[in-house]
């Protein structure tokens, strides 16, 4: 076969041209600086809720999580257990201190009060509590607390809630106490106006200043009391109708308790 200029120039030229072209936009696009690719459809990127403190970013909240106001939130566990551990505050910590732009920081809601300690040297072998609740939507306000409590015998004090005390010998402890089921636990008086609650966690201390089955029955006819003054209903230690049937539990059980600490002080020499 010859050589045929007019032919094979063309088809050469064509060739050259086609294999630039293979070359050019037969390459693997390589992607943008600066944009965003969509992720795989088996890479979905996993919503993350903000959660407030140090550490969100390791302890994500789901995205359906309820949400509660802090302040509203009733305690999960009994909140008279934040009583018996907490240290006494002395005058001079409770003393408002300086912020750093020098004007004097709000001082306490409760200042130290010592009606309703209980005895340091007494051990804390039980607890036994009943809680008084509002009917939901309905709350207990400042102002009828502070005048059911003082109805129905209980003493304002120590640690910020009420108290029912020994007669003639307060010094002897509480024969029990009331605290608010919200947290922190304690009732700020000075702003009674302001003050509402859910409910009430009353709860007396085993060994105390009377035998068990007598703080009982000064402590279930109290919360009665309250209750019929508020408008609310008594229920038991984990929220539950108050019965016959359970009251009459709870008083075996204390009346053992009693049988087994007869021969141990459960309180003090008059």
């Amino acid at each position: 076969m010859h050589w045929n200029p007019a032919v094979g120039i063309p088809l050469l030229f064509i060739g050259l041209v086609v294999l630039a072209l293979i070359w050019l936009f037969g390459q693997p696009r390589k992607p943008r600086q600066g944009r965003r690719q969509p992720a795989p459809p088996d890479e979905r990127p996993v919503r993350r809720e903000p959660t407030l403190g140090d550490g969100a970013e390791d302890d994500p909240a789901p995205a359906s999580a309820d949400r509660t106001d802090m302040h509203d939130e009733p305690a999960r566990h009994p909140v008279q257990a934040s009583f018996l551990d907490t240290p006494e505050v002395s005058p001079e910590a409770a003393a408002p201190a300086a912020t750093p732009s020098g004007a004097p920081a709000r001082a306490p809601a409760t200042p130290p009060s010592s009606v309703g300690i209980r005895p340091p040297e007494l051990p804390v072998e039980r607890i036994v509590s009943l809680n008084v609740v509002a009917s939901d939507p309905a709350r207990f306000e400042g102002a009828d607390l502070v005048v059911a409590a003082d109805k129905a015998g209980l003493e304002f004090g120590h640690k910020g809630i009420f108290h029912r005390l020994l007669e003639g010998k307060p010094e002897q402890g509480p024969v029990f106490s009331v605290a608010n089921m919200l947290q922190p636990g304690s009732f700020d008086l000075s702003r009674v106006a302001e003050l509402s609650t859910d409910g009430l966690s009353f709860f007396m201390t085993l060994p105390g200043p009377i035998p068990a089955l007598d703080a009982w029955d000064a402590m279930l006819p109290t919360a009665q009391r309250m209750a019929e003054l508020l408008g609310g209903q008594v229920l038991d230690e984990e929220h539950n109708a108050l019965g016959r049937q359970r009251i009459a539990h709870i008083r075996d059980e204390l009346r053992a308790w009693d049988r087994a600490h007869l021969g141990t002080s459960v309180g003090f020499d008059s």
